[in-house]
């Protein structure tokens, strides 16, 4: 059996996409642990990660007119960065098995989503896991938990918004314009809880900084944005919830090994296992939705041709009426009769 050139590639972007995503939890971990580099300014972080993102995005588009600026969106980046200050890395990767949980419950909120009483139970089964995860943790800390509980909300709120905007808006993604216009709005918002919050407590004689850790870690944020757009163009957001719990796995596995104070207990597993298997069903449940609202035979690329044709020809056809309106108008204004 032959393997596709396309197939190869979609596997190597997500191969990319799991490695970049694992490797930015651990470096921003290590950035931010007193026990480590000892540089705890979560906002600061995304700051820079943000104002260094934007740059390359503006010389990307202004100066060397790689694409073309078209859409507008935002991000909230502040909460989950803060939660690595408190807890561990494995336990916050077991708390983001609330991500469906959060997504559904914001989608049904904004109307593109109905409430099932499947899915609903489905994910009460993956807050058990978690509430089971967390009394089992050994370092849990109630601050911690709740910026990472904050942090899972607010980027489901973004998932939907941003679906709202594609679905009503007819918006587009691409990985390009959407950091150029992201990155100065999440810039600009992060400032003001920067300026009350962190710029008070940060004395330039005591903070460590290296050029090249921050630059680099930089520069992996950077690139595990372009590649989390281009998987979710190139695949879709069901293979991403997929291709995240696997990455969740290694991070877990990872973190215990890198950072001691990761330890898990058998209660963590079973609680974990157990909000897994919800997440895993929801996906399911959700993927079944997806085909079953597909024509029988029909290819998700011949969906995507059929659609973009339906829009072409309503775009055609309101600009044929605009242009027989003036004509029909003055034939009218002939044939009425003159007083």
């Amino acid at each position: 059996m032959v393997i596709s050139r396309q197939i190869l590639l979609t596997y190597l972007y997500l191969f990319v996409y799991v490695l970049l995503s694992s490797g930015v939890i651990l470096y921003n971990k290590w950035v931010l642990s007193p026990e480590y580099f000892n540089f705890p300014f979560p906002i600061t972080l995304a700051i820079i990660h943000m104002a260094f993102s934007g740059m390359v995005a503006f010389f990307l588009i202004r100066v060397f007119k790689v694409v073309s600026p078209v859409k507008m969106t935002f991000e909230i980046l502040w909460f989950g960065n803060t939660a690595y200050l408190f807890i561990s890395v494995a336990f916050i990767h077991m708390l983001k098995a609330l991500m469906p949980v959060a997504t559904f419950l914001m989608a049904v909120i904004f109307g593109i989503d109905k409430l099932r009483c499947d899915l609903f139970l489905n994910l009460i089964l993956v807050s058990f896991g978690v509430v089971i995860s967390s009394y089992g943790e050994i370092h849990f800390n109630i601050v911690g938990t709740l910026y990472q509980v904050s942090g899972i909300f607010a980027e489901a709120l973004r998932l939907v918004l941003t679906q709202v905007l594609l679905q009503k808006k007819g918006l587009t993604l691409n990985p390009i314009t959407s950091l150029y216009y992201i990155a100065p709005c999440s810039f600009v918002f992060l400032f003001i809880p920067w300026y009350l919050l962190e710029m008070p407590r940060m004395e330039l004689s005591r903070i460590r900084f290296n050029a090249w850790t921050f630059f680099s870690d930089a520069l992996c944020a950077l690139a595990l944005n372009l590649s989390t757009y281009l998987v979710i163009g190139r695949t879709g957001a069901v293979t991403m919830r997929v291709v995240g719990v696997l990455r969740d796995w290694i991070v877990i596995a990872l973190s215990t090994v890198i950072f001691p104070e990761s330890a898990i207990t058998k209660l963590n597993v079973i609680g974990y296992a157990t909000a897994l298997f919800g997440v895993v069903t929801y996906i399911y449940l959700k993927a079944k939705d997806v085909r079953s609202s597909q024509t029988p035979g029909e290819s998700n690329t011949d969906r995507a041709a059929k659609e973009l044709l339906m829009t072409e020809k309503r775009s055609s056809d309101q600009h044929g009426e605009n242009e027989e309106a003036p004509l029909v108008s003055s034939l009218k204004s002939r044939k009425s009769p003159v007083s």
